[in-house]
Order: structure tokens, then sequence, then C-alpha cells
């Protein structure tokens, strides 16, 4: 993984992964079995650990590598943090970066909140609705499975009394909470009450204006935290029926274009999304982050170019952003089709979908 070696697992499945291009983990991805994780980062009670252990993406990799449901996955994840525990800085920076993490596990047929604390944990069974994370504790009394320590281990610091209900939020978080922790309740609440807006009726297009909305600090484009990476996924219930992820690929959605991607055979690679690799890595020699290299791959750059095309010339940046808003919606329209049954790519044109998407979006940039 990015600073330990675990056991290898008999047998792993497809994945897709969105990540940081200097670890081995990931933020968020999907498998062939249409299971679908992603994580946050959060601050607990719950000393943090310096020592390189799995990080909260190494986690996220392995749940989707490893379990065929998101109960499954959730199986792996807790298991492996119960034994090696997590720790190690989360950033490609000299000063360590170290959080503990919260994570969305959803399938066709079920959906997961789990957060941790250190090597303990609480997961909540989502039945009906919608559910949002941001980099805080959300489970209070409503814990579906639990580290079988964990009540005990409130109790033993003083955190507890062990009379009346238990909310794991209210006993594991913080009392002071750092800065950024202060923003994270006000992403959570937005995105709480965005979901309840469209409670019912909640599309692809619904999440990507979610996840497009500057004005609640869902989407960040600044301060070194500039939203790096966004996902959405259709998980139909009808087995027979694909799951389609969709990807931007490059960072701020808001400008940005999700493109589809469907599990199938003889998957075209897409090297234009690839970041490099380095032979020298300063994420590999110890001691770690000593320098810089560029990890940009192929499509960021040609991205990032367009960019800074649209702020000096408002009028064409605001053309290009239109081209690109018809290209996201022709995916839409596409995944609409396929899934309504009006249309039936062959296998091949699935295999190509993803490359092709890519390939569109950057002959716009040039």
């Amino acid at each position: 993984c990015t600073y330990l070696e675990i056991e290898q697992a008999e047998r792993t499945h497809a994945v897709v992964l969105s990540r940081p291009a200097w670890l081995w983990g990931a933020e968020m991805g999907a498998n062939e079995h249409g299971v679908c994780v992603g994580n946050e980062g959060v601050w607990t009670r719950e000393p943090l650990g310096e020592d390189e252990a799995l990080l909260g993406m190494d986690l996220v990799r392995l749940g989707l590598e490893r379990g065929s449901s998101a109960r499954e996955a959730l199986e792996v994840i807790t298991a492996l943090l119960e034994r090696y525990g997590q720790g190690g800085s989360c950033k490609e920076e000299p000063v360590p970066f170290v959080y503990h993490n919260t994570f969305l596990l959803a399938d066709r047929t079920e959906a997961w909140v789990l957060e941790t604390a250190g090597r303990y944990w609480a997961a909540q069974r989502i039945r009906e609705g919608s559910r949002n994370i941001s980099n805080q504790l959300s489970i209070g009394r409503e814990i579906t499975a639990e580290h079988t320590g964990l009540r005990q281990r409130a109790c033993s610091q003083g955190w507890w009394s062990g009379d009346g209900e238990f909310s794991f939020a209210e006993v594991f978080s913080l009392p002071h909470q750092p800065a950024r922790m202060e923003a994270a309740k006000t992403r959570y609440r937005a995105g709480k009450e965005l979901l309840q807006q469209h409670a019912g009726h909640i599309t692809a297009e619904t999440f990507m204006a979610i996840l497009r909305d500057k004005a609640s600090g869902i989407c960040v484009d600044s301060e070194g935290f500039r939203t790096a990476g966004s996902m959405v996924s259709v998980l139909p219930q009808d087995p027979a029926l694909p799951c389609v992820h969709f990807f931007t690929a490059t960072p701020d959605p808001s400008r940005s274009v999700f493109k589809p991607f469907v599990f199938v055979a003889g998957l075209k690679p897409v090297p234009q999304v690839r970041s490099p690799t380095f032979h020298d890595d300063p994420a590999k020699k110890i001691p770690r982050f000593q320098s810089t290299v560029d990890r940009r791959h192929e499509l960021y750059r040609r991205h990032q170019a367009a960019l800074e095309l649209m702020e000096r010339d408002k009028e064409r940046g605001q053309k290009l952003l239109q081209t690109l808003r018809d290209l996201e919606k022709q995916g839409l329209e596409g995944m609409n089709a396929l899934l309504g049954g009006t249309v039936a790519p062959s296998a091949e044109e699935l295999a190509d979908l993803f490359f092709d998407c890519v390939e569109a979006e950057m002959k716009f940039y040039t």
C-alpha cells in the first residue's frame, strides 16, 4: 500500500479509481460489482498516529478490490483497520498532515456510512432517502455495527459515563474542533439541505449540481484545498443493467466535465488521465517529500491551460464552458438511453466510451 505491505488477497476485483497521483490508494472509486466507496478526513478524540500505517485512501482501494458488495467492502476495511491501524501523512508535503477517516459505501441494493477514530469504528446502514458526509463524525445513536471495544474505550477514557444512549459523534468528536472543522459543519448542513430539496427525484444531474455548489463550500477552488476530482455513480437495482460511473479526472467540478465509464471486457486504456511515474519518486524515498515533481496528467495540463484562457477572455471562456456542458449532456443522455433500453451499444463502444469522452474534451482545449 502507500506506506505498508499487507498480505495479498487470493483474488481481487477490477476497479476504477480517482486518486492522488503520489499514493497507492484512492479518494473514491468503484469496482466491477457496482460497489462504490469514497472517504473524507476527520479529526476525533483519538490521537493521530504519525507512524506510517494504512491511509484511509488505501482502505478505499482495498475495500473495492476485495469486496463484492458494500457490506463486504465495509468488513474488509474494518478488519484491516483493526489489524494495521491508520496513520501517516495524507499530503505530499514535508510537514505531516494526518487525519482519521469517514467513508460512504454503496452498491445496487445497500448503502453504509462508516466512521473511524484510530482503530475504533461505527457503521450505519442507510435504508432510505439520502445521506452525506463532510469532514466530521455524523453517526449518532443509529449504529448498525461497531468495533467490539468501542464503548469500553469511551468509558476508559472518561468520554462516556456508560449511562443512557451511546452517540458515536457526541462521544468521539473533539470538544474544540480545528478551525477547518467549522467550515465542514456548514458544508455538511448545506449538503443535507440540497439533497432534501430534491428528495424523491434525485438524478445524476442533481449530484453534479450539488458537487458544483460554491456558495455552500462543497465545491472548493482556493486555499490549497481545491476539489481535486469528482465522481457520480448510477447503480441500477436491476442487475441486468450496467452501473455507470462519471468522473471529472480534473479539479474544480464547476469547470470540469463528468465523463461516463462502464465496466466491460477489453476496456481501452486512457493514458491521458494517468499521472506520470518517476524513477526517483520523492514520495517513496526516506525521508519522504523532500522535493516536488509535476504529477499532472495530460488532460489536467490542458484543462489548466483552458482555465487560464477562461480567466483572461471571459467571452471565450463562457463559450468553452458551454461546449463542455454540451459534451457532458451527451454523456448523460447516452446513459439514460442505455439504462432505458432505447439503445444497445456494442461491448466495443462501451469499452471505448471513457477514452472517447476524454479525447473529445481534449480536442476542445486545443
